[in-house]
């Protein structure tokens, strides 16, 4: 059974107490439906992890680019658990794991222009823990099944849907789309893509209900 924790304090005390009696390196995979606050979530522990020397690696930047979305046909499922290079990201995520000799590069993606950049983001050799967050990092086929293997721990955010919709609604808005687009989106591909990474999430080590 997933241990279950309260507040994102205690997510924090956690991770450190994970460091200081570890001397590997730390991956913390986390997960969540969309809008559920994971880069809130990462934003915080990131910001009292200084000294810890963390960084964070977003599988968002393996997104396909949008011209093979429109060539596979799947532009109107973007974000969908299939519009990934789930391998490349899991490939991504052994090397962390196993190789603190080198510095290691990553993409990175930008929603303002909803593509990735190639190597914008850095794992340096001396990078004690790693947070990396998506939807999928807990699904055991489509490629992503090897992912949690690679992870020291693995945790789930559970809200409440309404509020996590509301979150994505203001964020379409934000950036770019129409009141109608982004409800027909928040409703429509991400709810369909919620319900897969709900699937999940008895496959965490740790559920943060917050």
């Amino acid at each position: 059974m997933p241990i279950i924790i309260n507040t994102i304090e205690e997510a924090l005390k956690r991770l450190r107490s994970l460091n200081e009696n570890n001397n590997q390196r730390i991956i913390i995979g986390i997960v969540g439906k969309p809008g559920a606050g994971k880069s809130t979530l990462t934003s915080y522990l990131l910001e009292n992890l200084v000294k810890e020397k963390a960084v964070l690696v977003p599988m968002d930047g393996y997104h396909l680019s949008n011209k093979l979305l429109e060539e596979y046909e799947k532009a109107d499922r973007k974000g969908a658990y299939d519009t990934f290079d789930a391998r490349g990201y899991s490939e991504l995520i052994k090397r962390i794991k196993s190789d603190s000799d080198s510095d290691i590069y990553f993409p990175i993606f930008h929603r303002e222009i909803e593509e990735s950049i190639v190597a914008e983001g850095v794992v340096l050799k001396e990078c004690k823990v790693v947070l990396t967050e998506g939807n999928y990092l807990l699904l055991d086929n489509h490629g992503w099944q090897d992912v949690k293997s690679f992870f020291t721990e693995s945790w789930y955010i559970q809200i409440d849907d309404d509020l996590r919709r509301e979150r994505l609604m203001a964020r379409s808005i934000r950036y770019g789309r129409s009141p109608e687009i982004a409800y027909k989106w928040t409703h429509g591909s991400d709810e369909v893509n919620a319900k897969v990474v709900e699937t999940t999430m008895n496959n965490a080590d740790v559920i943060l209900a917050l």
